[in-house]
């Protein structure tokens, strides 16, 4: 769309949930055009004609990619909204800047070559994600959450319009000072006005509901602004550590929403796998992709618009790894460097079967719940925390899967990442936790998974918790209303026992998954043996087979449980005989 004036026109992927309100604002300044519509294309290309590129993205507030081109100083300008909720790449072929939406737009490009980046691949296996800037090709990269580049003269610019790491540090520096049931009510009603914005849509709109305490809210919130019953949709599993259908089911009865519901059985969800190279087009490999995309296809029958409830976890302290990281690096600091090295070595100098064997006869004079099918496959893993240096080195080891990917990828050097950057001191380890996941797991995982499987059915989603405002509010609430005694989330809580009786919610966390372990050694046993045979990884020339086939014989026969690692491979596999036919 181009401007009344000619001069700029605009690209432009997602929502802006406030323009209206940027119209009026135009208005109020005698800055309006003569409008021609009422799109929020509309309102933004003339917002940046009255003030501006920087100065409107800082008025935003929404999801969006957006290219836009000025005429005048021929100047193009590529932003990304601040979470990072849409993505955009960007990079030159044989001289020229190529930028879109998905790695397909530019594999279409004349002169494409399809380089594969060796080093990005490798933290693909340590993550299961490629973090921002870097893309599974050479020369190609994505433009973070928050930044606008200026493109001009043959220069490209890098700007900064919101920092996340700003945000961390100026909310934790100055909390609120306020009782628990005010800053309850703020919450909710930074929370409720983000939910009253977003379901602004002249399409059919409703919510993923898994019955958990993010979900619920948005579903309890959106449900006290409307006239009619919200649509929600979830989806069940037959198999019982892997269902949270009858949970999200009693909530919707109790909220009495319009509530529909899909069990899928293990040859539905097993029937994604084929697909997730075209949905996902660069290597992703967060297994709860396949019930992302299924939630996704149930929803899309019934709606265009999806609420969901991400970005919770990393605001309010949800995933277990934040207490168990607390508690673990408590105790690592207890003991020397040194002996905890030494410790290392001798557990990893005795195998995980005859650790299973010397550990058998006294694990049975313990409590049931300590009956670990296999102590030496996690005796080996604790001697892998053990070496941590400090407490981003355990947590990197806490959310990688492969800990030395350059010996895996050959001709690679993995390189630095936003977690290995610098970031701000937060005192607490579970507050550095929260931030990094911000930074990282949040954009790079979570809603890579979630937006590529609602666009591949042509679902949008959008995500109230992660309205800039929600998440600056979140960041200035004092960390104990967040995480106390083990309990995450309790100024959440507080703001829901608002709405539902919290016996309906109080249950240990669930991650939203498949039974991976299993299928790989059953049903999907030989689509992955294809993938990862010896000669196919020696032909192919990315991977040295011998620690692959090594995890992969382990695994399969149930000597170890190396599903996650293996995953990784197997997805940047699929992948690539898809993309690039291997084989």
């Amino acid at each position: 769309m181009s401007s009344v004036c000619g001069r700029l026109t605009v690209v432009f992927n997602g929502e802006i949930y406030n323009h209206l309100e940027l119209r009026e604002e135009l208005k109020r300044a005698g800055l309006a055009p003569a409008w021609r519509g009422h799109s929020d294309t509309e309102s933004i290309l003339a917002a940046f004609v009255a003030w501006g590129v920087e100065a409107t993205l800082t008025r935003m507030v929404g999801m969006f990619a957006i290219a836009l081109w000025d005429r005048a100083t021929h100047t193009l300008w590529l932003a990304r909204d601040r979470l990072g909720e849409k993505p955009l790449y960007y990079g030159t072929i044989q001289d020229r800047l190529v930028f879109g939406s998905e790695l397909k737009a530019l594999r279409a490009a004349p002169g494409w070559a399809g380089e594969i980046d060796r080093n990005a691949l490798s933290l693909l296996l340590r993550f299961g994600y490629i973090p921002a800037p870097y893309s599974i090709y050479r020369g190609i990269s994505k433009i973070r959450p928050g930044v606008v580049l200026r493109c001009a003269d043959g220069d490209i610019e890098e700007r900064v319009y919101w920092s996340a790491a700003d945000v961390v540090s100026g909310g934790t520096a100055a909390p609120l000072v306020a009782d628990e049931h005010e800053i309850a009510t703020l919450l909710e009603e930074r929370l409720t006005d983000a939910i009253r914005l977003q379901q602004v849509a002249d399409v059919p709109l409703g919510a993923f509901l898994s019955g958990g305490i993010d979900s619920t809210t948005v579903v309890a919130l959106m449900q006290r602004l409307g006239s009619r019953p919200v649509k929600t949709f979830s989806i069940g599993f037959h198999e019982g550590d892997y269902n949270e259908a009858h949970h999200a089911k009693s909530v919707a009865t109790y909220l009495a929403t319009e509530h529909t519901e899909l069990y899928v059985t293990p040859e539905q969800a097993r029937a994604v796998i084929p697909q997730l190279p075209t949905i996902y087009d660069e290597p992703f490999a967060d297994s709860s992709q396949i019930p992302t995309f299924l939630v996704s296809q149930l929803a899309r029958r019934h709606v265009t618009v999806s609420l969901s409830g991400d970005g919770g976890d990393e605001l309010f302290g949800g995933y277990n790894r934040y207490f168990l990281g607390q508690s673990l690096w408590q105790r690592l600091q207890c003991i020397p460097l040194g002996l905890r090295l030494s410790l290392a070595r001798a557990i990893r100098g005795i195998s995980p079967s005859t650790l299973n064997s010397l550990m058998r006869p006294a694990l049975r004079l313990l409590p049931k719940r300590l009956h670990y099918a296999n102590p030496g496959d996690k005796l080996h893993k604790l001697a892998s925390l053990l070496g941590a240096r400090d407490r981003r080195e355990l947590y990197r080891f806490l959310v990688s899967q492969w800990h030395e990917p350059e010996h895996l990828v050959i001709g690679s050097h993995e390189p630095r990442s936003v977690l290995s950057a610098e970031s701000p001191e937060l005192g607490g380890f579970a507050a550095t936790m929260m931030h990094l996941d911000l930074v990282s797991y949040l954009p790079d995982d979570i809603l890579v998974k979630v937006d590529r499987a609602a666009m591949s059915v042509s679902l949008e989603t959008r995500v109230p918790f992660l309205d800039h405002r929600v998440v600056e509010l979140a960041w200035r609430i004092p960390f104990d209303l967040k995480v106390r005694a083990g309990e995450g989330k309790r100024i959440l809580r507080r703001v829901l026992d608002r709405y539902v009786p919290r016996e309906l919610i109080e249950r240990p966390k669930m991650g939203f998954g498949v039974p991976i372990e299993s299928w790989l050694r059953g049903p999907l046993r030989s689509w992955a043996e294809d993938l990862l045979s010896a000669s196919r990884l020696h032909n192919e020339g990315i991977f040295h087979p011998e620690p692959i086939r090594r995890r992969w014989e382990e695994h399969v026969s149930g000597r170890r449980n190396w599903h996650y690692s293996l995953w990784h491979v197997l997805m940047f596999q699929a992948w690539y005989a898809h993309h690039h036919h291997a084989g």
